[in-house]
């Protein structure tokens, strides 16, 4: 809530524009802007403020985020969690945003809720294309999918990449499935529906330019994703959700078990990890994809089978990151 406070100073008003929130039994608040000590002053400073609405409105956002951020924090904080060893001074910045994504937007009615993923979709499936090559802008992206208007000059498999990733998001949200053969074929199947048919494991080696690294070679594909499968089962009751999904997510890319479209299926697949463990979905930023790839990169050193902190360091530091960082934008 944002109304006009007056403060009384040896016996002279003094006028604010104030910011509050309710938080549990507390109530939160923060002074926005001071307007003057009579009422003259309120108005014409009423008045200025009105012409910057926009950035107004911004401003509060703004601190409604830090006000929201902070007392979830202050809320995981007192539960004194055990520390993991992979997610160091990560891990309760991570758990506040569960916690908020658990107690308040998954509470929200069903249409807020889909909006808010809609806003989130579409910034997750412009960079998770965009790293992938796709040239449709973000601006393009949101008239495609919100308003269905074909951007010009785009080739069909950019525009079928979008639309793609939209009923592949929505699809994951509402799935109840556990992580198999079957689902990681089908998640991979949708996302590449009118831009490649070669569905299923390959069996032909393939060279990953931009990560310079040697993938599993073609032949050793089935093998390789059967003990990806076992580790999985083996760690997902074992390592903390979030570890589990940036390992899987690398682990999944180091193999790179299909012709095209590995890594936004990787993505896509740690995502669902997340949202199957009731954490929110992240979004690997495009503009920092070199750090991304050099983060891969790092955790190539590890081991099939073992999860050695040392190599994933990068990449869970990275990866957390990117969920602490952008969470508050979309979730709040």
């Amino acid at each position: 809530m944002v109304y006009i406070y007056k403060k009384i100073i040896k016996e002279k008003p003094y006028y604010y524009l104030r910011a509050s929130q309710k938080k549990g039994k507390k109530i939160i608040t923060k002074d926005i802007a001071y307007l003057g000590n009579n009422i003259n002053d309120v108005k014409k400073e009423l008045d200025k403020l009105t012409k910057y609405k926009g950035e107004i409105r911004k401003a509060y956002r703004k601190i409604s985020r830090v006000l929201e951020l902070n007392y979830y924090l202050e809320k995981v904080n007192i539960l004194k969690l055990k520390k993991d060893k992979f997610l160091q001074n990560k891990q309760i910045p991570i758990e506040a945003c569960k916690t908020h994504f658990n107690k308040v937007f998954k509470k929200l009615d069903n249409l807020t809720k889909k909006e808010i993923y809609k806003d989130f979709l579409i910034d997750f499936a412009y960079n998770t294309t965009s790293i992938e090559g796709n040239t449709i802008g973000l601006d393009q992206v949101r008239n495609l999918l919100e308003e269905g208007m074909t951007p010009q000059n785009k080739t069909l498999r950019e525009i079928y990449d979008l639309q793609n990733h939209e009923k592949v998001f929505f699809d994951i949200i509402e799935s109840g499935r556990e992580i198999s053969h079957d689902l990681i074929i089908d998640i991979h199947k949708d996302l590449m529906e009118n831009i490649d048919k070669r569905i299923g494991y390959r069996i032909t080696d393939n060279r990953v330019v931009r990560r310079r690294f040697k993938s599993t070679p073609g032949r050793f594909v089935k093998t390789d994703m059967d003990l990806f499968m076992k580790w999985y089962s083996k760690n997902k009751g074992k390592l903390h959700p979030v570890v589990l999904a940036i390992i899987f997510h690398h682990k999944f890319e180091k193999i790179h078990p299909f012709s095209d479209g590995n890594g936004r299926t990787g993505r896509m697949l740690m995502n669902y990890i997340l949202m199957k463990n009731n954490y929110p979905p992240l979004i690997v930023h495009n503009k920092t994809r070199m750090q991304y790839i050099e983060a891969l990169g790092d955790a190539d050193k590890s081991k099939p089978n073992e999860n050695e902190k040392k190599d994933y360091n990068s990449i869970i530091e990275y990866i957390s990151d990117e969920m602490i960082n952008y969470y508050w934008d979309f979730f709040l």
